[in-house]
C-alpha cells in the first residue's frame, strides 16, 4: 500500500520530486537538461524567502544558487552544493521505473536517489529547518545546484566558477556528496568523511589499420590492435600508493577492525560490499567504458576506438599517462578527452571538527574516518576559487545495503530514515558552525 503523501517527511518528498525530473546526462553535451529541476529548486528557495539566481550559459543546462545571510558576516561563507544531473538509466534493467521516485520497503528508488538528489533534498530541507524556525546560520551559506557534474562539470560548475565567481564571494570551504555515510565491518559502524578526490583523466584509445574485406587474411586489423590494447590496460593491476589521506584512512580502518594498518588493501578488502569502492581509492584505476568500430559485418574497418575512464591519485596524472602509453604500445594513439585535478584537504580544522561533532550528537561514539574518493565532484571546480571542498552527505545506513555499489548502478535507492538522519545532521551543522 503506498505511503500517504502527508506521512512522508519533507526531505523524502523533495528527493522524490527531484528524481521525477529526467535530468539524464549522456556526456559530450548530450543531455536532457536540468532546467525544470533547477526551477523547482529555485521555487523552493523562494518559498523560504531567499532570492535565487539562475545561470544558463548553454540552453537547458541550468545552474541555480542563493545566499543565506549568517549571524556573523565576518566569518567566511560555507558553500553547500549539489548537482542536478544524473547518469543514464536503462529502464528494462531496473525493478522500478528509474524516474518514478517510487517508495518501496522503506526506501526511495530511482536514478539520483544516491547520486545525488538525496543530498540536494537534505541541503534544501536543512536550510528550511533553520529559516522556518526564525533562526540564522552562524555564517553566510551559499547554496548552489549545478548542471553537468556527470560530464566533469564542463557545462556546469566550470562555467559558473568562470563567469559567476561573485556567487561564492567570501567562501573558503564547501561540502557536497560522497562522504559522511556509514560503513560497517565486524559488527562495528564508522562514518567516512571525504577529504580528497582522485584526479580524472578521460582518454580515447585510437587504433588504425587498413580497411579490407572481412574474409581476407589481414595483419593490420584496427579492431584487433584496439582489443589487445584495451585488454592489456583493463587487466593492469596498479600498485597501492599511499597519500596523507589514505594513510589516515588505513589507520582508521585498522583501529575499527583492531587490525594491523600495514596492508591497507587487505583492510579495504575486508569491508564487505564497500570493498571494491574503497580499494579503488588506494590506487590508479583504468576502466574501459566504451568501444566504437566498424560499420558492416564483412568490412574490416580502418579505425577503432575505446573510451577509458582513468582515475589517478592526486599529482600522478602525467606519470600514469606515460605508463598507459607504454602499456598500449606505439601502434595505439592516446587522446585526452577531458582532464581534471585531484584534491586533498586536511582532516582537521573547525569545519572538520564541526562535522565530526554533528555526527557524534546523532550517532554517539561512532568513529569518523577520512578517505580519498575514487571519483570526483564539483569541489574540483570550486578549488579554483581557493575553496576547500569536503564530502559530507551524512547517511546512517543498514549494514546489508550495498550503498557504494549503487552509484551509477541499477536499482539505485536510499532508506527513508537515512534521509531524515542526514537532514537532522546537516541542520545541526549549519546551526552550530
Amino acid at each position: 500500500m503506498p505511503t500517504p503523501e502527508t506521512d512522508l517527511p519533507e526531505v523524502v518528498r523533495i528527493a522524490r520530486d527531484l528524481i521525477r525530473f529526467d535530468t539524464t546526462n549522456h556526456g559530450g553535451g548530450r543531455a536532457a537538461g536540468e532546467r525544470e529541476a533547477a526551477e523547482y529548486v529555485g521555487a523552493y528557495l523562494e518559498s523560504l524567502g531567499l532570492a535565487p539566481e539562475y545561470y544558463e550559459p548553454i540552453p537547458r543546462r541550468t545552474n541555480v544558487a542563493a545566499r543565506v545571510p549568517g549571524k556573523d558576516p565576518g566569518k567566511p561563507a560555507l558553500v553547500l552544493h549539489g548537482h542536478l544531473d544524473v547518469v543514464p538509466a536503462i529502464a528494462e534493467d531496473w525493478s522500478v521505473d528509474p524516474f518514478a521516485g517510487e517508495i518501496r520497503d522503506g526506501l526511495l528508488w530511482g536514478r539520483g536517489a544516491v547520486d545525488m538528489k538525496d543530498m540536494d533534498a537534505m541541503i534544501l530541507t536543512s536550510v528550511a529547518d533553520l529559516l522556518r524556525a526564525g533562526e540564522q546560520p552562524e555564517r553566510d551559506l551559499v547554496l548552489a545546484f549545478f548542471a553537468d557534474e556527470e560530464n566533469g562539470g564542463i557545462e556546469g560548475s566550470a562555467l559558473v566558477v568562470r563567469d559567476k565567481p561573485d556567487w561564492f564571494a567570501g567562501a573558503t570551504e564547501a561540502i557536497s556528496e560522497v562522504g559522511g555515510y556509514s560503513i560497517e565491518a565486524a559488527g562495528r559502524r564508522a562514518y567516512l568523511l571525504q577529504t580528497g578526490e582522485k584526479a580524472l583523466v578521460w582518454i580515447r584509445l585510437v587504433a588504425r589499420g587498413r580497411a579490407a574485406h572481412g574474409s581476407s587474411l589481414h595483419e593490420h586489423n584496427a579492431v584487433t590492435r584496439l582489443g589487445e590494447a584495451v585488454a592489456a590496460l583493463g587487466r593492469t593491476e596498479w600498485p597501492v600508493r599511499l597519500t596523507e589521506t589514505t594513510t589516515a584512512f588505513a589507520d582508521g580502518l585498522a583501529a575499527l577492525l583492531d587490525a594491523d594498518a600495514s596492508d591497507p588493501d587487505a583492510l579495504a578488502a575486508s569491508m564487505g560490499a564497500a570493498s571494491g569502492f574503497l580499494r579503488s581509492t588506494l590506487r590508479t584505476t583504468t576502466n574501459p567504458t566504451g568501444l566504437t568500430a566498424g560499420y558492416k559485418h564483412n568490412v574490416i574497418p580502418d579505425r577503432a576506438e575505446a573510451l577509458i575512464d582513468v582515475r589517478t591519485l592526486p599529482g600522478m596524472e602525467e606519470a600514469v599517462l606515460a605508463d598507459i602509453r607504454r602499456i598500449v604500445g606505439d601502434d595505439v594513439e592516446v587522446e585526452i578527452v577531458h582532464q581534471d585535478i585531484g584534491l586533498e584537504v586536511p582532516f582537521q580544522g573547525d569545519l572538520v571538527d564541526a562535522m565530526v561533532a554533528a555526527l557524534g550528537r546523532h550517532d554517539p561514539g561512532v568513529p569518523v574516518i577520512p578517505y580519498l574518493m575514487g571519483g570526483g565532484t564539483d569541489n574540483k571546480a570550486l578549488s579554483a576559487l581557493g575553496i576547500a571542498g569536503y564530502g559530507f552527505a551524512p547517511l546512517r545506513l543498514p549494514a546489508d545495503l550495498d550503498f557504494t555499489g549503487m552509484f551509477h548502478g541499477v536499482d539505485e535507492r536510499v532508506p527513508l530514515d537515512a534521509l531524515v538522519f542526514g537532514q537532522r545532521v546537516l541542520t545541526d551543522l549549519i546551526r552550530s558552525y
